[in-house]
């Protein structure tokens, strides 16, 4: 049989090709495999997708990121306090002793009270030593007259004259100093000429208010401007807080401040910027705004630690509810949704973008978008935490 060696060497040559064809395949298809279960595995950690009876029992909430206002905020912590003019605190005027207390802490008094009685010696000497002085006034005013009378119709004698108006002049100096001193103990001088010599003073309130601290005991000696009463007005209780220089060009007089207070955190006041401070505190670098508290409910005492945010302004910005955000260690997530049909079946697509976020207004939240979403983007607007947490567990069971 006579062979045709091109007939059999072209037979060969597609044998060969045939192998090395079907050897390539299997190579590809194998590494096709493996690229297709990478991706597969990428998509399913970057999604987790819900049926429509899971989207629904959750009520799962779908919109596009829509621009809101939002109130920008301010943190700002500090303490009650109030004006000096509504603080006092009440000495003695002289060396005595405490001889009665009319009041305890935190009794509500009136401006003009009598909170103690104090008695010495040395009160019942500057009475009759005034009463000295002032009946010599009268003797030397009359002098006075009398001699200046003659002077002038040129019958006395000038140096007698100059005598008796240098004499009198300095009684009456004496005189208008005891009084003074007499008024300072609140007992009356015109009580002292008609006769009356009190062996006690009261030490009465130069405000109203409440009584903070008393100082004294019954019986104890007081030195002059020895503390004896700390009073208190809290009629004017005010927030006093401190702005950190990079918040100090957000804030101005008329801007509203929502705070808590350390013995009631759960209880939100409200107040108004009255006051902007002009100078640094330098520790932290700071400076303090005073806000009246419009609704004083509730017991507010000078000195409570509060915390407080101040609205600072209105911005049109991008906003979510908060539910529709996530935290993950410092990161921030909300979620794409896209709707699909899987074998005939509705099913939901979620997958995460992370953004940065801003100030938060009754609960929605500012959106910052790391990278622009494609137009008509879908986003979850509730249920983050749900679909991270299914997010994680896809992705514990992918691992194993």
């Amino acid at each position: 049989m006579k062979i045709n060696i091109k007939s059999v060497f072209l037979l060969l040559t597609i044998g060969l090709l045939i192998a090395s064809c079907g050897g390539g395949d299997d190579h590809a298809g194998h590494d096709h495999g493996e690229s297709g279960h990478e991706e597969h595995g990428d998509e399913h950690e970057e999604e987790v997708h819900f049926s429509e009876q899971q989207f629904a029992s959750l009520n799962m909430k779908i919109d596009s990121l829509r621009y809101r206002n939002i109130n920008s905020y301010v943190q700002a912590n500090g303490q009650l306090e109030v004006p000096p003019q509504n603080e006092a605190i009440v000495t003695a005027v002289i060396g005595s002793n405490v001889k009665s207390i009319k009041v305890i802490e935190g009794d509500k008094i009136k401006k003009g009270q009598v909170l103690a009685y104090l008695s010495h010696p040395d009160l019942i000497s500057v009475q009759t030593e005034y009463a000295s002085n002032w009946n010599q006034l009268a003797y030397l005013k009359e002098e006075y007259e009398r001699k200046k009378k003659l002077y002038e119709d040129n019958v006395g004698s000038g140096k007698e004259y100059q005598k008796s108006k240098s004499a009198y002049f300095s009684m009456k100096s004496q005189v208008s100093g005891d009084e003074s001193k007499l008024r300072l103990l609140g007992i009356s001088p015109k009580k002292i000429q008609e006769g009356t010599i009190y062996d006690q003073v009261a030490v009465t309130s130069p405000i109203s208010g409440h009584i903070r601290t008393v100082e004294v005991k019954t019986g104890q000696f007081v030195q002059p401007e020895k503390e004896l009463f700390e009073i208190v007005n809290i009629e004017h209780i005010h927030a006093d807080l401190m702005v950190f220089e990079k918040d100090m060009h957000k804030v101005k007089e008329g801007q509203r401040v929502t705070f808590t207070t350390e013995s009631a955190p759960g209880k939100e006041l409200e107040a108004t910027i009255y006051s902007v401070g002009k100078a640094f505190e330098q520790d932290p670098k700071a400076i303090h705004l005073h806000a009246e508290i419009e609704n004083k409910q509730g017991l507010l005492i000078p000195g409570m630690y509060i915390n407080g945010r101040i609205i600072a302004e209105d911005v049109k910005t991008y906003a979510l509810p908060e539910s529709a955000v996530v935290r993950e260690g410092d990161k921030y997530f909300i979620f794409t949704a896209k709707k699909e049909k899987d074998n005939g079946e509705i099913e939901w697509a979620f997958q995460p973008v992370e953004v940065n976020v801003g100030g938060i207004d009754n609960g929605w939240i500012e959106i910052k978008l790391l990278q622009e979403l494609s137009i008509g983007t879908q986003l979850a607007y509730n249920n983050a935490y749900y679909i991270m947490a299914e997010m994680k567990k896809g992705e514990a069971e992918h691992t194993h």
